[in-house]
């Protein structure tokens, strides 16, 4: 009888890990699906005409933004490990990066987990310690996030505003959910701080480790390159996504509050579901009906924005996890 009880077990595990994955791809699917199936022929038709008359020039430059991006992060990463004594290889942390940024086309989130993971194996840095920068690297991103959308809002204050309420868009829900994360870490580890055995003290010994990690952006020497670097890193994201509106010949026209409007609802959109699969296109065009384009021109502009981008992940992505044992072979 015990086989069958492990057996149910693993099965609820491999369920719940498949639903993490199933459930936003699902929902993402549905919504291409809802998009495509309510417009008309005509619609479609000159959806995907923007689509096929795209010029490549400028999303070959596009890609060249993101892929410098991505060097910058994995550049950047280092200056957050080096107050710990380590110094990983720059190509095992942009390896890192990008198989992180392939994880979290399968499971939003995941990538994090993965890519400490990662250098662990690799690296030999202690996965609690990789994981605290991580997450130190997340929090100054979101601050350029916030940046970006006040900018947004002081260009297009009562179009974006208007447009949040409408979809129901809450960034101080986002800042609030970060908050309570950092503030029960901490909470965390004061209760588990004075333990000198058993679990709890393996929790305390991992949640010292993160909270290291954590602190290693206080103990930099570099803090200005850090700032130029987490400052290129934004730029280019901008950059990537603003050279796509030379795509779309009716969008080519459109100003900078409004790209970077557009920038912004994307960016809250890519998280609900796994790499923005479906909701991206559909928010941008959303976004773009709000400022006087048609639905065809703002959706084409979020599909080739999303599709050359997710394509890029894909690639370097995939090559990341083929190429980190081959490059490491002598670990």
């Amino acid at each position: 009888m015990k086989k069958p009880i492990c057996s149910i077990k693993l099965s609820k595990k491999t369920l719940i890990k498949l639903l993490k994955v199933i459930i936003p791809l699902g929902i993402g699917i549905v919504l291409i699906y809802y998009s495509l199936s309510s417009a008309t022929e005509e619609e479609r038709a000159i959806l995907w005409k923007n689509i096929k008359q795209a010029n490549p020039f400028y999303i070959a430059v596009s890609l060249l933004f993101g892929i410098l991006s991505h060097l910058s992060r994995a550049w950047r990463w280092q200056f957050l490990l080096e107050p710990m004594g380590y110094k990983p290889k720059l190509a095992n942390r942009f390896m890192a990066v990008m198989a992180a940024y392939l994880a979290n086309l399968g499971i939003p989130r995941s990538g994090e987990l993965l890519r400490g993971a990662l250098l662990t194996t690799y690296e030999e840095v202690p996965f609690e310690k990789a994981f605290g920068t991580i997450i130190s690297e997340r929090i100054a991103d979101f601050l350029m996030l916030l940046l970006v959308v006040a900018i947004a809002i002081l260009l297009q204050t009562d179009t974006l505003l208007e447009y949040l309420n409408d979809q129901n868009i809450n960034p101080l829900y986002t800042v609030a959910f970060l908050a309570l994360a950092v503030g029960g870490i901490l909470v965390g580890f004061k209760i588990v701080k004075n333990a000198k055995s058993g679990f709890l003290h393996k929790i305390q010994q991992f949640m010292t480790g993160l909270v290291e990690g954590m602190r290693s952006i206080l103990n930099m020497k570099h803090k200005l390159a850090f700032i130029a670097h987490t400052l290129f890193i934004w730029v280019m994201y901008v950059l990537m996504f603003w050279v796509i509106k030379f795509t779309i010949p009716e969008i080519a026209d459109a100003s900078t509050g409004v790209i970077l409007a557009a920038f912004v609802i994307g960016s809250f959109s890519i998280s609900v579901t796994n790499g923005g699969i479906g909701v991206y296109p559909i928010a941008i065009g959303a976004l773009f009906i709000f400022f006087g384009y048609s639905k065809q021109g703002g959706e084409a502009f979020g599909w080739i924005v999303w599709g050359s981008q997710t394509l890029l992940v894909l690639i370097l992505g995939a090559l990341s996890f083929l190429l980190l044992p081959l490059y490491n072979q002598k670990k």
